[in-house]
Order: C-alpha cells, then sequence, then structure tokens
C-alpha cells in the first residue's frame, strides 16, 4: 500500500503555548470584539427607542388637548376647516384596506412561487430565480409609484371602466408586488429548512407529490409562512410613496367595502402629504405625530408576531 503523506490542517504553524504577550493580546482582542458588537447592538436599540421618543414627545401635546377615543373612532379629517376635526378612523381603515387587499394578491402568489423554487424546479434553477425576485426589493418605491400613475391607472379607466385610476385596486397590486421578495424569501426559507426526510416518509407511504407538498411540507412549515405574511404585511403597511400617489387620497371608508374601484387615503400617506406644510408645535402637528405613534404601534405588535412565528420555526427545524 501507498503511504500517505498527512498534512496539517492549516499551513502557519500555533503553538500550544502562548506567550504572555500573546495571552494578552488575544485576552483584549475577544473582550475588545464583543464590545463593539455590544455597542453596535445596543446603538440599534437606543436608535430605535429614540425613534419613539421623539414621535410620542411631539404627539403628547395633541393627545392632551384632543380626545383619544374621539381621535380613533371618528372618520372627519379636516385639519385646515375653522373648527379643526382629527378623526382619524378613516386613515387607519385605508391603510388596513390596501394592505389586506395587496396580502389577498401576495399571499397564494408569494407561498406557491416559494413552493416552486424549494420542491419543483432544480436547485441549479432555484438559485439563479430567487435572486432575480429579490431584485425586485431593490427597485425605489417611487418608480412603481410612477407606474401605478402613468401605466396602471390610465389602463383601468380605459379596460375596466373606473371612473379614477387612482384607487384603493391600483394601490393594493403595487403593494403586493413590493410584498412578494418578502413573502417569497422567508416562506421559500421556512419551506426548505423542513428538510427531505419529512418528504421522503411522506412519498414512502405512497402519497403523491401534490399530497406532500399540501399536507405534509406546509403544515410543517406553516410557522415560517406565517412569520412571511407577516412581515409582508409590514412592508405593505409602512409604504409611502406608492399609496399617495396611486390610492386617490380621498379621506372616506369605501362603501360597499368590496369597491375596490374607490379611492382611499392611508396614514404614511398623510403623514407625507401634510407635513411640510404644518406650522411647527400647531394641533395639525401634533395629530399627524399622534397618526405616526398608532403606525408605530402596529408595526411594533406586527413585528413582535413575526418574531414569535420566526422564533417557533426555527425551534420546529432544529428539532428536526
Amino acid at each position: 500500500m501507498q503511504n500517505l503523506e498527512l498534512k496539517p490542517a492549516v499551513d502557519k504553524y500555533q503553538p500550544l503555548v502562548l506567550t504572555p504577550l500573546e495571552d494578552i493580546r488575544g485576552f483584549l482582542f475577544h473582550h475588545l470584539g464583543r464590545f463593539l458588537l455590544f455597542l453596535i447592538t445596543f446603538s440599534s436599540v437606543l436608535l430605535m427607542l429614540l425613534i419613539f421618543f421623539f414621535v410620542i414627545r411631539e404627539a403628547i401635546p395633541f393627545l392632551m388637548k384632543f380626545n383619544l377615543t374621539e381621535f380613533l373612532t371618528t372618520k372627519s379629517w379636516y385639519p385646515e376647516a375653522s373648527t379643526p376635526k382629527f378623526g382619524a378612523l378613516s386613515l387607519i381603515v385605508g391603510s388596513l384596506y390596501v394592505t389586506i387587499a395587496a396580502l389577498v394578491f401576495a399571499v397564494p402568489t408569494g407561498i406557491l412561487a416559494a413552493i416552486f423554487l424549494s420542491d419543483i424546479v432544480s436547485l441549479k434553477i432555484g438559485d439563479f430565480i430567487k435572486p432575480v425576485i429579490e431584485i425586485l426589493a431593490a427597485i425605489p418605491s417611487v418608480a412603481y409609484g410612477f407606474f401605478a400613475v402613468l401605466v396602471l391607472a390610465p389602463w383601468m379607466q380605459n379596460k375596466l371602466g373606473f371612473t379614477t385610476g387612482t384607487n384603493a385596486l391600483n394601490a393594493s397590486i403595487i403593494l403586493s408586488i413590493m410584498a412578494l421578495p418578502t413573502i417569497i424569501s422567508v416562506a421559500e426559507d421556512s419551506i426548505s429548512t423542513i428538510g427531505r426526510e419529512l418528504r421522503e416518509a411522506s412519498y414512502a407511504l405512497g402519497a403523491t407529490r401534490f399530497e406532500t407538498i399540501f399536507k405534509v411540507v406546509i403544515p410543517a412549515a406553516h410557522s415560517g409562512i406565517i412569520a412571511a405574511i407577516v412581515l409582508g404585511m409590514m412592508r405593505a403597511i409602512g409604504e409611502t410613496m406608492v399609496v399617495w400617489m396611486a390610492s386617490g387620497n380621498a379621506n372616506q371608508i369605501p362603501s360597499p367595502w368590496w369597491d375596490l374601484s374607490q379611492s382611499v387615503r392611508t396614514m404614511t400617506a398623510t403623514i407625507a402629504g401634510d407635513m411640510g406644510e404644518t406650522p411647527k408645535d400647531s394641533l395639525h402637528y401634533g395629530a399627524l405625530f399622534a397618526i405616526g405613534v398608532v403606525l408605530l404601534v402596529m408595526t411594533f405588535l406586527l413585528n413582535i408576531i413575526s418574531e414569535y412565528f420566526l422564533a417557533s420555526a426555527k425551534r420546529k427545524s432544529g428539532k428536526s
């Protein structure tokens, strides 16, 4: 038999016993690295707390003068009237309206695309398609807004007979496209972590590919899929430019509720549209920050929900 020459794992010689200087240097680098990582993490948390503090501080004067219940339950938003009215209900409903409608379009498409990438196509093709889908997240939102106003809005008026092309349906379609990269990426990662064992066990029991995907894989990956949906919802509800340009900015609650051809106004579009022309420390100024507080609370709760389901998906993948 031919003698095989054993080579060291690394070319550089590493002594088993360190000199005092090397020991001190390693100790300092170790703790310095930990301190820098802690500082970066702490700075991120501190920045988030400062944002919360700033928004709440600016909203407190308005909340002390105006009834919070009236602010959240009335839909009359007339800040420039002789008798100003600050009812944010229609704005909250408008934000939820276009977000939920966007999810109706994006969730089935996103989940099916995630299944296609993880279980249908080959790994080589999937590695090519997934970065292309994620490029959609890099397109500026104002570019989506111009597409909605210049292409989609005239098409809706000419082909569908809508009185206006800037409406809830227009904004919802564009928001669904913007939410797709998040939903597809997170859902595909969750489905892929299930592993081959569960799939092979299902095939061994006589299940078809369709039955394996929809009765075994998706239920097993439901936590990660729910997290993907929540993250996609956060992407849609926090969007500003698209809803500002494409939703029509009509301060109303659609009636009937299912009529997406009507224009709506969202919280983010209201803040973006009014903030530049509002005098500082005025009641209108405080009302805009109160809307920001509502939006922050909503996104914060959605973030907690998504983190819960992502952690649950990681625990399940670890057990499997």
